[in-house]
């Protein structure tokens, strides 16, 4: 079973890693044949990864979540290689740093794991002079559940018993309530040591809004971007708290798939209360983003996902990542390009590197959406 896994998983991270290089490829391809220059720009648009530069020019700054971090590097590679004199500079912090640097107006864009709260609309009036700050779902995915101990190969947890674990109430990997779901592992008498993130998240968020949902009896914390509970050692970004559940042998840590293939961590799969527990993929993740519905009004596209989704097969513990841009009242000199690079991570094309880079397409329907509105940024 763990070979099986960890095979998966390393199969993904070399897809990441094919699909970013054929992409590359394709955008480098010989000038008489696979692109055509935009006339009196100098820029060169690729007809078949069907990035459209536009009038994309200069840098543009743009920051804020790890989660999307992956998915972003082969956005911003492939993107880069098809409009030559562009430079996307996408600095992988957190989503509250992103949303700070955004409505301090330091980015043409943020990356945020969380819809915008009211008090970060009103803030964002101010840089945004005309409008205001909106999300547009552009990365969806599972929040996976690392752990390193030697000796399980496989491990099923719930809401409930997850939600004990981070809150240091389950101390120890033998707890009967650890035991009870995985009938015939030999679970050792090891202290469980917690990873959680260091700075503000919008992964945490989701975690908490996960837990808030499937194990309210359990989990008594505010669904809030900075960790809530006492206890568990802390590390920074995604990246880190990977990196920590990687070298500690009886820890567990939360952070998107694309960590965990990259670290060859195994990860836990989740009973929902299904015909069978779901293991964290992109395909199970995707079943459950499928069924999100736009709660943001206007050009807003923020979505309310069902973290108590019984469904076979959908794995429940997923994040939609947005890209954070004012509908109006964008800056003049990197408008262009936030809307050629965003019309490109939104299109067919942008969407498909997603899954073999460990992350959940936006559906279509949703992704309609967002198209029409960058289309019509200003």
């Amino acid at each position: 079973m763990k070979l099986q896994r960890k095979n998966r998983l390393r199969a993904t991270a070399l897809g990441a890693l094919a699909v970013s290089g054929a992409l590359v490829l394709t955008a480098c391809g010989s000038d008489d044949n696979t692109g055509a220059e935009k006339e009196g720009s100098g820029k060169t648009t690729t007809a078949a990864s069907d990035i459209k530069c536009d009038d994309a020019e200069g840098q543009l700054r743009a920051s804020g979540s790890s989660a999307q971090k992956n998915a972003m590097d082969l956005w911003v590679k492939n993107y880069m290689a098809a409009c030559s004199g562009v430079e996307i500079n996408y600095s992988s912090s957190s989503s509250g740093e992103g949303i700070v640097a955004f409505n301090q107006g330091t980015v043409g864009f943020a990356g945020s794991d969380s819809a915008l709260k009211p008090e970060e609309v009103a803030d964002s009036k101010k840089i945004c002079k005309s409008g205001q700050g909106i999300n547009l779902p552009m990365v969806g995915g599972p929040i996976a559940v690392g752990f390193h101990l030697e000796g399980v190969d496989s491990l099923t947890l719930d809401a409930s018993t997850l939600a004990k674990i981070f809150d240091t109430k389950i101390k120890k990997w033998n707890d009967p309530a650890i035991a009870a779901l995985n009938d015939g592992v030999d679970l050792p008498d090891k202290a469980i040591q917690a990873f959680h993130r260091s700075e503000d998240s919008g992964t945490t968020q989701n975690l908490g809004k996960y837990l808030g949902a499937a194990a309210a009896d359990d989990w008594k914390y505010e669904a809030e971007k900075n960790w809530p509970a006492p206890g568990g050692q802390a590390a920074s970004g995604s990246a880190g708290v990977a990196s920590q559940v990687k070298a500690v042998d009886g820890s567990i840590g939360y952070f998107e798939l694309s960590y965990a293939s990259s670290q060859d961590l195994s990860t836990v799969d989740i009973d929902t209360g299904g015909s069978a527990p779901v293991e964290a993929t992109s395909e199970n993740a995707s079943k459950a983003i499928a069924a999100a519905k736009v709660e943001g009004t206007g050009k807003d596209l923020a979505l309310g996902l069902d973290y108590t989704t019984k469904a076979d097969g959908a794995y429940p513990l997923v994040l939609v990542t947005y890209e954070v841009v004012c509908d109006t009242g964008n800056k003049a000199d990197t408008l262009g390009t936030v809307k050629s690079f965003l019309t490109y991570t939104s299109s067919e094309d942008g969407q498909k590197v997603l899954t073999d880079a460990g992350y959940a397409p936006i559906p279509e329907a949703i992704n309609a959406k967002v198209r029409e509105t960058v289309a019509g940024l200003k």
